[in-house]
């Protein structure tokens, strides 16, 4: 708190030369006055600690302060989680044909007959895909006849899969993280298929009851 000077009054009403006394200003609640004059508080002195002339005391310089001793390890710091969910990629691009596996077998699930199968089994079909937002289109080119898949994704549609084993589909075509995936419903169990992209290369895993045919294209443009 801070002093005034105050100066003691005579009786009289004459100021006492010389008397100057610290009181607190203003008074406080509480205070008692002596023979109508207020009573006096002693003025603070200074820590006999302190040097000469020492002023009040200050926070230490920040150079003074003590140093951190280790750096802060922020490697285990939770992140904060993204505000944009992660786009799926865009499949957009023409892939040759590089290998499959087990064909055979998949259309064998599918109730194609020998002689088909084995014609199917010799094709090295390309794929053509446009991707534009949630519209695809597929095609899949081959020396024999194409097939075209013309589809939003998300929405379920009637897919006529005739030129393949003539049977009728409601197909669904929806992401699952960064891969395409194909649900046809119908005669077959767990018949469907999913793309996905590995660096340059397309990949396609087609299943039909218990069989799984894989196919891998290269992109070329």
């Amino acid at each position: 708190m801070t002093c005034r000077p105050y100066v003691l009054p005579s009786r009289g009403g004459d100021a006492r030369s010389g008397a100057v006394l610290a009181l607190s200003a203003p008074p406080r609640r509480g205070d008692s006055y002596c023979g109508g004059e207020p009573r006096v508080r002693a003025a603070p002195q200074s820590s006999p600690h302190r040097g000469r002339g020492a002023g009040p005391h200050r926070e230490p310089a920040r150079s003074q302060l003590p140093a951190c001793r280790a750096p802060c390890d922020l490697s285990s710091a939770p992140s904060a989680p993204s505000l944009c969910p992660e786009m799926p990629p865009n499949l957009t691009g023409y892939y040759r044909f590089v290998s499959q596996e087990n064909m055979d077998n998949y259309l064998r699930a599918l109730d194609i007959n020998v002689v088909l199968r084995k014609l199917v089994c010799l094709l090295k079909p390309d794929k053509e895909i446009i991707h534009t937002g949630d519209h695809m289109v597929i095609r899949t080119i081959t020396t024999l006849r194409d097939y075209v898949m013309d589809f939003d994704v998300g929405v379920q549609f009637e897919e006529d899969l005739g030129p393949v084993d003539g049977r009728k589909c409601q197909t669904t075509v929806s992401w699952e993280g960064d891969q395409l995936v194909c649900e046809q419903l119908g005669e077959k169990r767990n018949r469907g298929w999913r793309h996905w992209l590995e660096g340059d290369q397309l990949h396609l895993r087609m299943t039909a009851e218990d069989e799984v045919c894989v196919q891998v294209f290269q992109k070329v443009k």
